[in-house]
């Protein structure tokens, strides 16, 4: 198989991927100019995060379930489909309910990239490759992200609500055109099919996915550490740092900006980390929540504004969120046969978005109880709105210390029984 075909699939779905993160991502920068277009409440524009965040969790695995059957190729096309008329639909809304149908659709697109983009990278490159190249998906493809701060920013400034949404629509056709041109579901086929299977062999095929320690504890640890980053990208960060740290809507962009290239630049690092020491992957993840949960702390009990520097810090340190996230789908994929990558992968990724959408409503409803009907977010507000966090994080923790201790009793059982002081290759649950 030619390296340069390899990388080339897997350029194709990464730039599928980071497409449907910039049209995911796209309200960050527009959630105080969505609040005067549709004259709406903190709460109800949370609602559109929120919203698109439970589609996409909910998705997450009946689309493993039809990558599984129906392979990458075919799952992408209907993505880009989907996700760009919802983003033009969006660019026309001029009336809440309509907004809000459009990001559903938007939500339903984005819910079928990423998972198709995993399953080509473990079909496309060596196992020894693929917490790697893993890892460089997750983190590249928020250079959507990138896009959707300051560019989303001037677009929104000089082109208008609707010109600026219906430019990021029309680039979901050139994605297709790609798509359809350059990605194959493996080396050997353009459209790779499982077999099929009835409703009762679906239900079995998943529940045994459930039934593996493993793949929970990649579940809580996909929980537990992306929502932050995904708080802060998505929806609340950048009113956060101009209303209650009072910083300027370009040095506010800047930020944001500097946690997308953040998030990309652990990627690498954390994917090598991982490689290096399979066996520590929930101390790694259990290492980022404490940083994650300190940097917070300092930022939301600093009297008065927090110093630049330290805002800096946190975005610093919340970059690690989303990479830290990838940890639970090699903890999934190594404790799972092929055959079920795609639906344990699609258990997992259902732990980050639901956090997600825990925190983005946790934040609106929070905000509108401290400042009922005004609209005008306190610092003290959205200081407690953030701290919100620590309920989340506390479950996490909690569960991945659960999960990793019956996985370890597991494997030392297993190894007592083998005589072995080592598992073997195929069953990697130990190193977690």
């Amino acid at each position: 198989m030619s390296t340069h075909r390899r990388y080339v699939v897997w350029i194709v779905g990464l730039l599928v991927y980071a497409l449907a993160v910039f049209h995911r991502s796209s309200l960050a920068v527009a959630g105080l100019a969505a609040t005067e277009r549709f004259d709406i409440s903190a709460s109800q524009l949370a609602s559109f995060t929120v919203l698109q965040l439970l589609v996409y969790a909910s998705m997450q695995i009946p689309v493993g379930l039809m990558v599984d059957r129906l392979g990458s190729r075919t799952v992408l096309t209907v993505a880009v489909a989907v996700v760009s008329i919802g983003q033009a639909g969006f660019a026309f809304a001029d009336q809440y309910a309509l907004a809000l149908g459009a990001r559903v659709l938007v939500g339903a697109g984005d819910a079928m990239t990423f998972i198709c983009v995993l399953r080509l990278v473990t079909s496309w490159f060596p196992s020894r490759q693929v917490p790697l190249i893993s890892q460089l998906t997750g983190n590249l493809g928020q250079l959507g992200a990138l896009a959707a701060a300051a560019p989303m920013t001037w677009a929104l400034g000089h082109l208008g609500w609707t010109r600026a949404y219906l430019a990021g629509a029309l680039a979901g056709v050139a994605a297709l055109v790609a798509l359809r041109l350059l990605l194959h579901d493996s080396p050997a086929r353009a459209h790779l099919r499982g077999v099929p299977m009835t409703a009762r062999a679906l239900a079995a095929s998943l529940a045994a996915s459930w039934a593996q320690p493993g793949t929970r504890l990649g579940l809580w640890m996909h929980f537990s550490t992306p929502f932050s980053t995904s708080l802060m990208a998505l929806l609340w960060g950048y009113p956060f740092l101009v209303t209650a740290e009072h910083l300027s809507p370009g040095t506010a962009s800047a930020l944001l900006s500097l946690l997308v290239a953040t998030s990309v630049a652990y990627g690498p690092l954390l994917g090598w980390l991982v490689g290096r020491h399979p066996w520590h992957r929930s101390t790694t993840s259990l290492l980022i929540l404490t940083a994650l949960a300190t940097v917070w702390a300092l930022v939301l009990l600093w009297p008065g504004d927090a110093p630049l520097p330290l805002l800096v810090l946190l975005i610093v340190v919340v970059g690690a969120g989303g990479p830290g996230s990838m940890i639970g789908f090699d903890v999934a994929r190594t404790s799972n046969p092929d055959l079920r990558t795609a639906s344990a992968s699609g258990i997992v990724n259902v732990g980050g978005f639901t956090s997600a959408l825990l925190a983005v409503l946790l934040v609106g409803a929070v905000l509108d109880l401290l400042t009922p009907g005004s609209g005008e977010y306190t610092p003290e507000a959205f200081r407690w709105a953030m701290a919100t966090q620590y309920l989340l994080w506390t479950l996490g923790v909690v569960q991945i210390v659960r999960y990793r201790r019956r996985i370890r009793s597991l494997t030392t059982r297993e190894q007592v029984a083998a005589g072995s002081s080592m598992v073997g290759d195929g069953d990697l649950l130990g190193r977690a």
